[in-house]
């Protein structure tokens, strides 16, 4: 027998090893679901692809030109500047109009989004010659608003190699409103005159004072007044022209830079006054390498926190304690368990944040954030974040942030090279979908082994591009990813879905925008691609459930004066009507305010009107609630939450029924 044992052993060893590591890889796989559910999830969703129109003008690239010392690093230097906005442009009441960057010609052109009517001819917004250097400066983004409070939408465009330029829409001298859409109806204004050269990957605008006007919230890339696109700048005196200091701790970027309003726009001066504020946010921020900012009221005080999700750095949630005229944040950190690596406490991580949304996933009536990071199998498989939150947001008062991350238990953690992310009900079944932006550098070259490299090198030498592989027009980092679309099954998880509802081919995006094109109620999105066509999904699902829809606006005109205290909490009437904003019934989007829609079971549908918030693509700012069943003839309460132009702050209830509604906010 001790003779027997001795000659199994080696294979009594094997076995062990072998159900060992069968063990492992089971509990290592993702759970799935029955070929059954998946179809019968899969046939509730139907999308129509469309390419967004294009126009006339350089011949296409498939990279930049860089500054010379950069030049070793083109490729990596050239993977951003695809974004898309998807807003209500012309006034005809629908967000109708699409506002995109197109990196291949550094065009930012503005059409009518595909299939809903030639209104107007597609036209590049650029500006003139003496506020753009085509060889040193390219548009990064775009993001609409009614930055005058005239009532008409401009377009703030924002750029590597300068600051932002507002563009207002001017107004018919005769007829008093907005004019056929074309170039010509814009006028450029520097947001920030002086010179400055910027590095601007994304933008939000937010009332985060609480004085009842929008302020301007930017994530940076590169360190100021670098020459980064600046091919003809001397090679053997680099000036702000490096990498990054670190893959996990870098803090010598751009960082994120608040404006605060001022004043109003005068006949004199149609922009409004803006003022850099500096020193509230701190260094973590503000010398960061931003590449997503989310804004939203995640207390229920309707001031807005902040998320900057940074590459290379720990993400940051800032608690806002602002007052009228004066800006004060506090950083948040979560709580860390016995159990929870660093990298899943807020605040904490080393991940690469690129992109972040807001949406309540666990029914709580609070925001949760959905954060896309790099999740890539077989190459850097960190994770992406679903920060859930905890139902205490009492906590931020002591400096914690109240959410835990189950990205992982609810199927999001991970997909590829993430950008944008998404939660929106594309059924109508109550329940929010997820949508991602994946991939990185397209080519036909892995260069994935080299990059391991580099990252598992010495922090010193990042900074210098000798020190990384050359990437340049035909290598590849993660550039056949798919965007994948999330849908929830039976048993709570995520599962992705795109390949199952024919939207599983490559596209190496990185902005998503979501909006009701044509008022169906079917919330459709576009995805700005790299390098690549870009394209509008028209969504015809058939839904789930009914829908309730809110254009909640503010009214325009004079804003009144030291009427009543700044901040004083009122109780007011409003304006409601069914259907889009008309004649009679226009304003500004109430940027920041809260819709709860109770369900007759009691549940809560809540959801706020949003800035821009995210990387590089911009939501309209409607309100959409999918109710999960017909709800034929059913009435339901809403409560609305808002601060008006003075900063008072006003709760109305009112009931509705289905579809899209308008509400004119009391001022």
């Amino acid at each position: 027998m001790i003779r027997l044992t001795w000659f199994f052993r080696p294979y009594i060893a094997r076995a062990a090893a072998l159900a060992s590591i069968f063990m492992i890889y089971g509990f290592a796989r993702l759970p799935e679901i029955s070929t059954s559910e998946r179809q019968a999830i899969a046939s509730r969703f139907s999308f129509t692809r469309l390419p967004l129109p294009e126009v006339k003008g350089a011949p296409h690239k498939l990279s930049r030109r860089v500054h010379p010392s950069l030049e070793r690093v083109s490729g990596w230097v050239s993977v951003v500047g695809a974004a898309v906005a998807l807003n209500d442009l012309d006034g005809n009441g629908l967000p109708d109009d699409v506002c995109y960057v197109d990196p291949r010609t550094d065009q930012l052109i503005v059409a009518p989004a595909p299939g809903t009517g030639e209104r107007y001819t597609a036209f590049d917004l650029r500006p003139p010659a003496a506020l753009y250097d085509s060889d040193t400066m390219a548009p990064m983004g775009c993001l609409p608003g009614d930055f005058n409070e005239d009532g008409l939408t401009d377009i703030l465009v924002y750029y590597w190699g300068r600051t932002p330029i507002v563009f207002l829409r001017k107004r018919d001298a005769e007829s008093g409103v907005g004019m056929r859409l074309s170039s010509a109806v814009y006028e450029p204004y520097e947001l920030m005159p002086g010179g400055q050269r910027w590095y601007t990957n994304c933008a939000t605008q937010a009332d985060l004072d609480g004085d009842g006007h929008l302020d301007l919230i930017f994530g940076n890339f590169f360190s100021d007044n670098a020459r980064i696109l600046d091919s003809n700048a001397d090679s053997k005196a680099p000036g702000d022209e490096y990498l990054q200091y670190s893959m996990s701790r870098a803090d010598n970027g751009g960082g994120a830079k608040i404006l605060r309003w001022t004043a109003p726009a005068t006949g004199q001066d149609p922009l409004p006054q803006y003022q850099e504020v500096k020193g509230v946010l701190g260094d973590k921020a503000t010398k960061a390498w931003t590449l997503a900012v989310g804004a939203a009221d995640l207390d229920g005080d309707l001031l807005p926190e902040l998320y900057f999700a940074n590459d290379f750095a720990p993400d940051c949630l800032f608690h806002n304690l602002s007052t009228p005229g004066h800006l004060e944040f506090e950083l948040l950190e979560g709580r860390k368990r016995f159990t929870t690596p660093n990298s899943k406490v807020l605040g904490r991580d080393s991940f690469k944040g690129m992109g972040v949304d807001f949406g309540d996933v666990n029914g709580d009536g609070l925001p949760d954030m959905y954060v896309s990071n790099i999740a890539a199998d077989y190459a850097l498989e960190e994770s992406h974040f679903l920060w859930v939150s905890t139902g205490h947001p009492e906590l931020m008062n002591k400096k914690i942030a109240p959410y835990e991350d189950l990205s992982e238990e609810l199927g999001v953690s991970r997909s590829g090279w993430g950008w944008d992310c998404r939660l929106a009900d594309f059924d109508n079944d109550g329940v929010l979908e997820a949508l991602q932006a994946c991939g990185f550098l397209k080519g036909t070259i892995n260069r994935w082994p080299e990059l391991h490299e580099v990252a598992m090198g010495n922090d010193l030498l990042l900074h210098h591009p000798g020190s990384w592989p050359r990437l340049h027009e035909g290598d590849d980092i993660s550039g056949h990813d798919h965007d994948p679309f999330f849908v929830r099954a039976s048993n709570g998880r995520y599962y992705d879905l795109a390949a199952d509802i024919g939207l599983g081919d490559a596209q190496n995006s990185r902005g998503i925008a979501i909006a009701d094109v044509n008022g169906d109620g079917r919330m459709d999105f576009a995805v700005a691609n790299q390098w690549l066509p870009s394209y509008l999904f028209i969504n015809n699902s058939l839904p789930t459930g009914a829908f309730v829809g809110l254009h909640l606006l503010l009214p325009v005109g004079e804003t009144p004066v030291g009427k009543t205290p700044v901040g004083k909490i009122m109780t007011s009437q409003l304006t409601e009507r069914p259907g889009h904003p008309g004649p009679g019934m226009r304003g500004r989007p109430a940027i920041g305010a809260s819709a709860t829609l109770i369900l007759p079971d009691g549940r809560r549908l809540v959801s706020q009107v949003d800035g821009g918030s995210g990387h590089s693509g911009k939501r309209s700012p409607d309100l959409h609630f999918g109710l999960g069943s017909r709800q034929d003839g059913a009435r339901f309460p809403v409560e609305i939450s808002w601060r008006d132009s003075r900063g008072d702050v006003h709760h109305q209830t009112i009931t509705i029924g289905l579809g899209w509604h308008t509400v004119l906010l009391g001022d």
